[in-house]
């Protein structure tokens, strides 16, 4: 099961690289065909942007999987483990709760969104921004995953100095 699911996020991460180099170059070739040739292409720069929201709601779904997304670790990192199991209870909670309210209001605007068309490409716009409820619904799924480590005691010490931001020293041995 956990081969399936590193699988899946070596994906995603393949796909926010495909993402990232996509918008690159068409903002690079717009730029050569705007200064250049005094031209450029419509098509392209509504992509990209299509691209940067992309990038950024499937790259918060894999940062938040890494523990790489910001935190403020100077009151944790003087816990116990107790205490940072507590606090690693409690942030989770917050997180489900922000992640559930995400993924409700993303339905909520679906619809709106599913009778809208980007003005260049005539894309529906819950192509879009319908990528929130993949984030909300991820984002909602790996805390609950912690939450229930937490609860049943089944956090290691690597798991909760990656909390703590203390994972750097934990990957590298010191």
């Amino acid at each position: 099961m956990q081969a399936a699911i590193d699988m899946f996020y070596r994906v995603l991460g393949a796909i926010l690289v495909v993402l990232l180099t996509g918008m690159v170059l068409m903002v690079f070739g717009n730029v050569v065909l705007r200064y250049g040739f005094n031209s450029g292409i419509l098509v392209s720069e509504e992509l990209s942007r299509f691209c940067f929201v992309w990038l950024t709601f499937l790259g918060a779904v894999l940062v938040f999987r890494e523990h790489s997304h910001l935190g403020i670790e100077t009151l944790v990192q003087r816990l116990s483990r107790r205490g940072r199991l507590v606090c690693m209870a409690l942030s989770n909670l917050i997180v489900m709760g922000c992640a559930a309210l995400f993924f409700s209001g993303a339905y909520m605007q679906f619809e709106i969104n599913a009778t809208m068309f980007a003005p260049v490409t005539g894309l529906s716009l819950a192509w879009v921004y319908g990528v929130g409820l993949f984030t909300g619904a991820g984002v909602f799924l790996i805390a609950a995953v912690r939450l229930a480590g937490v609860l049943l005691g089944r956090v290691s010490d690597v798991e909760i100095a990656r909390f703590v931001g203390e994972h750097h020293a934990v990957s590298e041995g010191a």
